[in-house]
């Protein structure tokens, strides 16, 4: 049986020293493991539509802040790694994917994306809103750890089987603000910030804050990448 093809967005294009694009090899190992087929989406690409047509599913990948224009806020002295390019890209992407129904992991920033091309907006940076009791940024080469609560009778805590996480991978300073348009929050961290939202009737679309790939055989780690597969497979195969 052929393996779904799936695409991932990459980090922004690095201009210092060798022009290029880049992504953390954690993503494709996930989706390999659950026997994805990987594809890397670089930005700028003239017809993001087209790209998404010949694939079966979609991960919006973390990485560096949105633009703070792009939900309507002034920068912040701690935004960093900011691409307009990168931006207009995945919220094309993301939009497009939601108008055919294909099967979307939105991670970290893609759950940012997610929201900023609904209307949302976010928290430019997080401590200065909840301050530090819950450590969401540990350093730049390792995550931080900290529980979840998930909304009971939400599909993520159904494809999840539980109500509650104990420890997940976290690695950002923005977060979820207000929500965009029909988006529903399905998860928390202890301190309330926002980790998980579905939109009611896109059952193909599972967006978090924490980042799975990280979380190795956990069923949120694993398990939304195998969850991805999946949905992309009976996709691929024109069935709901």
């Amino acid at each position: 049986m052929s393996r779904p093809l799936i695409g991932i967005t990459t980090y922004r294009r690095e201009t210092a020293g060798r022009s290029r694009f880049s992504l953390p090899s954690a993503y494709v190992d996930a989706l390999r493991a659950a026997h994805g087929l990987a594809v890397l989406l670089s930005p700028g690409e003239a017809e993001p539509e087209a790209l998404l047509e010949r694939l079966d599913g979609l991960v919006l990948s973390g990485g560096g802040d949105l633009h703070p224009a792009s939900y309507g806020a002034d920068a912040h002295e701690r935004t960093y790694s900011i691409s307009r390019e990168r931006d207009d890209f995945e919220i094309a992407l993301l939009r497009s994917a939601l108008a055919c129904g294909k099967p979307t992991l939105a991670i970290c920033r893609g759950l940012q994306i997610l929201n900023v091309a609904l209307g949302g907006d976010l928290h430019a940076h997080l401590p200065d809103v909840v301050g530090e009791a819950v450590s969401h940024r540990q350093s730049q080469t390792e995550a931080a750890l900290h529980p979840v609560r998930l909304q009971p009778g939400s599909q993520l805590a159904e494809r999840l089987g539980a109500s509650e996480l104990a420890a997940v991978p976290s690695w950002h300073h923005q977060a979820l603000c207000r929500l965009g348009t029909g988006l529903r929050v399905v998860a928390w961290a202890p301190d309330d910030v926002i980790e998980a939202v579905e939109l009611p009737g896109e059952a193909q679309l599972v967006a978090v804050q924490w980042h799975p790939e990280l979380a190795g055989d956990a069923a949120a780690g694993r398990g939304l990448f195998d969850a991805l597969v999946s949905r992309a497979e009976r996709h691929g195969k024109g069935l709901r």
